[in-house]
């Protein structure tokens, strides 16, 4: 089993209903075995304009390949109406593969940990309720990433994905 880690985003219809599908998604895919989530965070959006993210940031134990659960990801995204018509175009839902174990990978299309994971609040505040000392491969320890993150706004909603 390896411990992965997912990040959540939405800012378009029914933002927090969508991302409670997702989760729910996640949980019943082959090969995962447990999953668990950070509570929901309210982030305006980063580098574009649009309405306000939900963000979460979900844990998972795996069976498979970090390919195979990218594949996952993107038919939940498709699934939920996810669109690509540019970069940091709004979404119905974003799933971002940030962390897989302590593994480094580089593909055409597959670039873990996600690459600008270290730089956002939006994923490093979620991620420290989760899994306070993980570290990110590259990039080093969460706390000093989060210290340089810390004048992004990001709020805590109170809502919870189950």
């Amino acid at each position: 089993m390896v411990p992965a880690y997912v990040g959540l985003g939405a800012n378009l219809g029914d933002a927090l209903a969508t991302l409670r599908a997702a989760v729910a998604a996640l949980q019943s895919l082959p090969g995962v075995a447990a999953a668990r989530a950070s509570a929901v965070y309210r982030t305006a959006p980063f580098d574009a304009a649009g309405p306000d993210f939900l963000n979460a940031v979900v844990r998972l134990e795996c069976r498979h390949t970090a390919h195979e659960l990218f594949e996952q990801l993107r038919a939940i995204e498709h699934a939920h109406g996810r669109q690509r018509p540019y970069r940091h175009a709004p979404r119905t839902l974003d799933l971002d593969l940030l962390l897989w174990g302590d593994a480094q990978i580089s593909t055409a299309d597959l670039i873990v940990p996600h690459p600008r994971m270290h730089q956002r609040a939006f994923v490093l505040v979620p991620l420290a309720e989760l899994a306070p000392c993980v570290k990110i491969p590259g990039q080093g320890e969460l706390a000093p990433l989060l210290a340089t993150a810390a004048g992004q706004p990001i709020e805590r909603t109170g809502e919870r994905l189950y």
